[in-house]
């Protein structure tokens, strides 16, 4: 009896990798698109395969550095603005607790519950503080407690993708020293990368897979082609 009601057991499967999905496609996304653009548009006044792979370089040590800054202090953000709001809750939970009973009767009500039906759940929470504070800050304010490891993975997350995305369309500068022939290649791998790219990033968001992979492609065509076109008129 007990193995058929744990056979039986619904199990859900849900995704949880969210964040590190979002670092990676922010990384990865500007990783192929940047370095891409200024390789095609450097191609379009110089012939030297030489400074464009120097400049590419420098390119991507910066933009790493600067993205996994930006992630790192994006995360650091979330975090001091949960600490900052969980204080506030917890002192609010102390010095008006009537009208923190309201906002939970009326938090149950947008659900279609009565203030009858909702009233023991309130007094539940009402006699565990922590819990009461818990709750409101996830359903009265929409924010879960961050993972205080998640600042640190942010910036080598999204810096560490850059660097990846970005040697894709650099590698064909690298191999040979003609730079019409390596855009050629760089444009052929870069556009299939992106189209891979995302195609995975829909499978993992949601997402249409085809309509994302096209919209990645399209993106990285358009900055490249423009950063082509502009450096040939100025040229």
């Amino acid at each position: 009896m007990n193995t058929s009601v744990r056979s039986s057991r619904h199990v859900e499967q849900h995704f949880t990798g969210g964040d590190t999905v979002r670092d990676v496609v922010i990384g990865m996304s500007d990783g192929l698109t940047v370095p891409f653009a200024l390789a095609a548009g450097l191609t379009g006044a110089i012939a030297s395969s030489g400074i464009i792979v120097t400049a590419g370089l420098a390119e991507i040590a910066a933009g790493s550095i600067a993205m996994g800054l930006g992630g790192y202090l994006a995360a650091k953000s979330d975090a001091e603005h949960y600490a900052s709001e969980l204080k506030r809750e917890e002192q609010e939970i102390v010095d008006k607790p009537a009208a923190e009973r309201l906002e939970i009767t009326e938090l149950f009500a947008g659900y279609g519950l009565s203030s009858n039906e909702s009233a023991p759940v309130v007094e539940a929470l009402a006699s565990r503080p922590e819990q009461w504070r818990d709750f409101m800050m996830r359903f009265e304010l929409g924010l879960e407690k961050p993972d205080p490891r998640r600042s640190l993975r942010s910036a080598l997350t999204i810096a560490c993708s850059y660097v990846v995305g970005g040697f894709v369309p650099l590698t064909s500068y690298m191999v040979t020293s003609d730079a019409a022939v390596a855009l050629k290649v760089s444009v052929a791998v870069t556009l299939t990368a992106l189209v891979i790219f995302g195609y995975v990033k829909g499978r993992f968001t949601g997402a249409r897979p085809i309509r994302s992979a096209l919209q990645t492609a399209a993106i990285g065509s358009i900055a490249a082609g423009a950063a082509f076109g502009i450096a040939r008129l100025i040229g």
